[in-house]
């Protein structure tokens, strides 16, 4: 089994990582999934990452619509933390794997590019034992969309579910529903915040 802290949607809250990252250590967490929308709108990435190296925990993380690939390309380079947007590491027998970004914004990717970023990612841990899917959007057709008018789920996302089933999907972006779980199929839908969520796997 592998433990997990997931979470994201901190929007600059510069307090929170100290927070969660002792929370990681308590829970004694295997990896800590950030699963994007870390920074404000100044895109101020100060003290973010750092109380997790600190700690010595492993990270693996999606950017958000707020984030953007710039960002993610920094924290990926600088602090040698494992970027899950198309692409996909094993910690254990977990495979884990994901995509950054959403549908909407600056930086918005079209349904079927997400679908294949998220296809790329599986190829590289389709034999792990278990299998997790990051994504900041969430799935279409699922629990989150009725927490939001505004926030439409990606269909690109809810493709990859269907065709590839994972076991869970970690996601965030909605964040009315934070702590809110739903299923399709064999999948567990798990929709993460500001807070953090522990998960085994």
């Amino acid at each position: 089994m592998v433990k997990i802290l997931a979470t994201g949607d901190w929007h600059g809250d510069m307090g929170r990582p100290a927070t969660l990252a002792e929370l990681a250590v308590k829970e004694n967490v295997d990896i800590v999934l950030l699963g994007g929308d870390l920074v404000n709108a100044e895109k101020d990435t100060t003290n973010l990452i750092g109380p997790f190296l600190s700690k010595k925990l492993k990270v693996g993380f999606v950017w958000g619509n707020h984030d953007g690939p710039e960002l993610a390309d920094f924290w990926q380079n600088a602090y040698k933390i494992s970027n899950l947007h198309g692409y996909g590491i094993m910690v254990g027998d977990v495979g884990f794997f994901g995509c950054g970004g959403a549908n909407v914004g600056l930086d918005q990717f079209t349904e079927d590019e997400m679908f294949q970023y998220l296809l790329v990612g599986y190829e590289k841990v389709k034999s792990a034992k278990v299998k997790v899917m990051v994504t900041h959007v969430h799935p279409a057709g699922t629990i989150g969309e009725k927490f939001s008018r505004y926030v439409k789920g990606s269909k690109g996302v809810r493709k990859a579910i269907d065709v590839l089933q994972p076991n869970v999907h970690v996601t965030c972006h909605v964040h009315e529903a934070e702590g809110i779980e739903d299923k399709v199929g064999k999948t567990r839908i798990v929709h993460v915040g500001r807070n953090g969520k522990i998960l085994t796997v």
